[in-house]
């Protein structure tokens, strides 16, 4: 069980961000959909535990389910229009979030969708795992730490933001062996990432293999 960081008590709202989380978490699971936790919160369960106010989630959304989503969403507090999911899912093509925020407390979540054109994601969902995030979340789905670690390099390959990699490093630091190091050398050369992989793995202290 994973403990969840405490909240900053001058903050001016009722909601805490775990208590968010399983709002969230709520709602999908009221919808019966697919999902994974991603990002910050997913960090919680594999490495070091660092506040945030966004909550990542990756979930599989068929159509006739996106006005059942919506719904959820509003009841909840979370104001997500039917047709701003449905534009995002079948008319964008850039990876783009469907953006649920808290009307009272300001947190976010960001729901990213399963997409017939994106291989590592949809195998990403299928190697999530269950785990115990404590209360209030609970048993939750989130990425493994191998995907997790794979989507780290990606995202720091774009904003460079080294919280990142400080992710990366404490999952590795945590789980050591633990990890599939073949699994993540192999996406990470599919995804164009080899080069700060091995990089991160030297810094950490693992042999590259070079």
């Amino acid at each position: 069980m994973v403990s969840v960081p405490a909240e900053d008590p001058q903050r001016p709202h009722s909601l805490d961000f775990a208590h968010f989380v399983r709002l969230v978490l709520d709602a999908i699971e009221a919808v019966h959909l697919k999902y994974l936790i991603g990002g910050a919160v997913a960090v919680w369960a594999w490495g070091d535990v660092r506040t945030t106010r966004d909550l990542d989630l990756v979930i599989e959304l068929p159509i006739e389910s996106i006005v059942d989503l919506s719904h959820e969403l509003a009841r909840r507090d979370m104001l997500v229009p039917a047709d701003i999911i449905l534009d995002i899912l079948i008319f964008s093509r850039s990876d783009l979030a469907v953006d649920a925020i808290h009307m009272y407390s300001g947190y976010k979540a960001e729901l990213f969708l399963l997409r017939p054109d994106d291989p590592h994601r949809a195998l990403a969902l299928e190697r999530r795992l269950l785990v115990d995030l404590g209360p209030p979340i609970g048993e939750a789905w989130v990425h493994s730490p191998e995907d997790l670690i794979l989507y780290k390099l990606r995202y720091f390959s774009i904003s460079r933001q080294t919280k990142h990699l400080r992710d990366i490093g404490s999952i590795m630091l945590t789980l050591g062996q633990q990890l599939e190091l073949d699994y993540i050398t192999t996406w990470s050369e599919r995804l164009g990432l080899a080069e700060i992989w091995r990089e991160v793995r030297a810094e950490v202290g693992y042999a590259t293999g070079d």
